[in-house]
């Protein structure tokens, strides 16, 4: 429960940052759902743009989780009723999800690597991270944010990227 209060404070604190500039026109809001991994996931990635520049993003992903170990988004099992397994929010289970990650050797947890992303991208635009990203693969991009090991780390940023392109 304190981590959704948590987010949901950060949210606010967000909007509120955000209010007088999107009064005036400025922040414009962008929303992408992305798979970062490929397969057995899904991000919901928002990003805040000023003009050309991100001026903050927000990263989630959605798993299918064990139901005996993980807060599971409203309504999971009754829309996607497998059993044993809830559909969760890695941000809101990341204590259970950084354990799991723990197992295959990261040393990182999972919303402090979302974390890590989300202040690399900030300040840049669309076409510096296309540039930064470039001809990469995934492996290359492993080590290119401080703070964050994710093999995943180009999918996130590439997911960044499609947000930013959709901002309305």
């Amino acid at each position: 429960m304190k981590k959704i209060l948590s987010v949901v404070l950060a949210a606010a604190m967000l909007l509120c940052m955000m209010i007088p500039a999107m009064a005036e026109g400025e922040i414009k809001l962008g929303q992408s759902i992305f798979a970062a991994h490929g397969t057995k996931c899904f991000a919901v990635i928002t990003v805040a743009m000023d003009g050309d520049k991100i001026v903050d993003a927000l990263i989630d992903e959605f798993q299918m989780l064990a139901a005996d170990s993980a807060v599971a988004v409203p309504n999971s099992e009754v829309m996607i009723p497998v059993e044993g397994k809830v559909l969760g929010s890695k941000r809101q289970n990341a204590e259970m999800y950084s354990t799991n990650m723990q197992k295959a050797g990261s040393t990182v947890a999972i919303d402090v690597n979302y974390d890590a992303i989300q202040t690399y991208v900030t300040g840049k635009t669309v076409a510096e991270l296309e540039a930064e990203i470039a001809g990469k693969t995934a492996e290359e991009m492993v080590d290119a944010v401080a703070g964050c090991t994710l093999v995943d780390t180009l999918g996130y940023i590439s997911g960044i990227i499609d947000a930013a392109k959709n901002v309305k």
